[in-house]
């Protein structure tokens, strides 16, 4: 009941499932059931993999990368996504941290594969470009008729999704078949799901959004998913009338691009049902610009590690309920509660708790973090949330200190954490302050040790070395000692009063 390409070959061989968008490339569901055999058998038989074993990969999303998922349903192998974007330091400690017997990465990424120390620990290494055979339908194999199936719990987990933590390590959070399941009924109680519905994806691969927003909820229901490697407003525009697209998901930056195109007025969308937005609120003015053209905008919020479809704002209460994350999704129970698990009335903020069938059972290799997180069959989500009286949610603070840079989650533990190897460097906080572009941004603030020339240019790039990005500060402010608290912690909401 796992593996959903071989039910898909049975009732809609010839349909496409999938298509590149830079390649024209395709494959028909009868195609991914076929070749997902022929994977299988191969990374069995030439790799030794087996049911629970990890398969991590360092790619952006590809049709090989499809066929990967459709092995693990069948296999029952866990696949690792790994994020490219990332610092060498950080994909060794991933490496480290997920043990795979198996790693491939795309030739572009190798150099940064083989400057993470771990990746030489790996027993097996191949490059994505090397599974092509793989994802070419004109080549027959005697492998592609059957592969015997391993029996899959629906408890079992198909990823090992990396989320960063705010003790600045990330953490792994296990990600199942059955939260594959019901995070796909949640979506298409939600939305508009069947066999008929097109999307485009343009999310990376690293990202539970890139996976279980849609692509996988689409794949469970035998519809349409084309891919994009990255996100080009111009081309994706044009492809979202082109191949008739029905549901879409991005982010606010992405949907002000796309609205800031001169061909936005005339583009033909009139398939276009929803846009489905996550990661920050999106504002009201861009809201109705989008509703102008007969687009409705649906707000959301979700997890890596719960759902990840756990909310949505319908659209007719976009303006409404300005800022709310909408209710939650059918099979999804939330409460707010205070620091002892009470829950609180209407109106009053206390911590956001989820429970339900698509609830993640914990972290890879962390059972603190586990125990932690999942306390009394409820899910702590570490946002502290609200709800009105009308069942409507709003989120009211971040995760702790997190701020949310271009979409990306940034937690200043982990930029602290790499600045501090700096030998010249004592003390270090970030903050997130605003940033016009990318909504906020990370400035840092340091305490230098007695007698250390180091300006802003050089803390900069130390992080460069080690960090994403996305991740490393803006600024760098100097200052003789860091404001704290009367425990000794450091006194954010002063860094932020400087």
């Amino acid at each position: 009941m796992t593996d959903w390409s071989a039910k898909w070959a049975l009732y809609s061989p010839d349909k496409i499932a999938f298509k590149e968008y830079e390649t024209g490339r395709t494959l028909t569901y009868g195609q991914l059931h076929r070749l997902g055999n022929r994977l299988a058998q191969h990374l069995h038989r030439h790799f030794g993999i087996e049911k629970g074993e990890r398969v991590a990969v360092l790619s952006e999303h590809c049709l090989e990368y499809t066929l990967l998922f459709a092995a693990a349903q069948k296999l029952g192998f866990i696949l690792v996504p790994l994020n490219y974007r990332l610092a060498a330091p950080e994909i060794d400690y991933l490496l480290q941290h997920a043990q795979p017997r198996l790693v491939l990465a795309e030739a572009k990424y190798q150099d940064l594969l083989d400057s993470a120390p771990s990746s030489a620990k790996v027993p097996c290494h191949r490059t994505m470009e090397a599974l092509a055979q793989f994802a070419n339908p004109e080549l027959n194999h005697p492998a592609d008729a059957h592969f015997d199936n391993r029996s899959i719990d629906g408890n079992d987990p198909v990823f090992i999704l990396y989320t960063s933590g705010t003790t600045g390590f990330p953490k792994g959070a296990l990600y199942t078949h059955n939260m594959l399941f019901w995070n796909s009924i949640n979506t298409a109680i939600s939305l508009i799901v069947n066999s008929e519905s097109r999307t485009l994806n343009v999310m990376p691969p690293f990202h539970t959004g890139g996976w279980n927003v849609l692509l996988t909820p689409f794949w469970h229901h035998g519809a349409y998913t084309c891919l994009f490697n990255k996100f080009e407003a111009a081309a994706v525009l044009e492809a979202l009338a082109r191949e008739r697209c029905t549901l879409f998901m991005g982010v606010p930056t992405m949907l002000k691009m796309l609205a800031a195109e001169p061909d936005f007025e005339s583009a033909d969308l009139s398939q276009l049902l929803y846009i489905i937005v996550g990661g920050e609120p999106m504002p009201i003015p861009l809201i109705e610009r989008w509703h102008a053209k007969g687009i409705f905008i649906r707000q959301g919020y979700g997890m890596t590690e719960v759902g990840p479809n756990l909310t949505s704002l319908h659209h007719s209460d976009a303006v409404r309920k300005k800022g709310s994350i909408g209710r939650p999704n059918f099979y999804v129970e939330t409460c707010i509660a205070d620091e002892t698990g009470r829950p609180l009335p209407a109106n009053e903020p206390g911590e956001l708790l989820l429970r339900g069938p698509m609830v993640t059972p914990g972290y890879w290799q962390n059972p603190e973090a586990t125990a932690a997180a999942i306390r009394d069959g409820w899910f702590h989500s570490g946002d502290l949330a609200r709800v009105d009286e009308d069942g409507y949610l709003y989120i009211v603070d971040r995760v702790k200190n997190m701020f949310i840079s271009g979409a990306e989650n940034v937690y200043p533990a982990e930029v602290e954490r790499a600045m501090l190897e700096h030998p010249a460097i004592s003390e270090a906080a970030v903050i997130g302050v605003p940033d016009e572009k990318w909504g906020e941004v990370g400035c840092a603030f340091v305490v230098l040790k007695s007698g250390s020339p180091v300006s802003e240019i050089d803390v900069l790039e130390f992080c460069r070395t080690r960090l994403a990005k996305f991740k490393v500060p803006r600024a760098v402010v100097f200052l003789p000692a860091l404001p704290k608290n009367d425990t000794g912690k450091i006194n954010r909401q002063a860094l932020k009063q400087t």
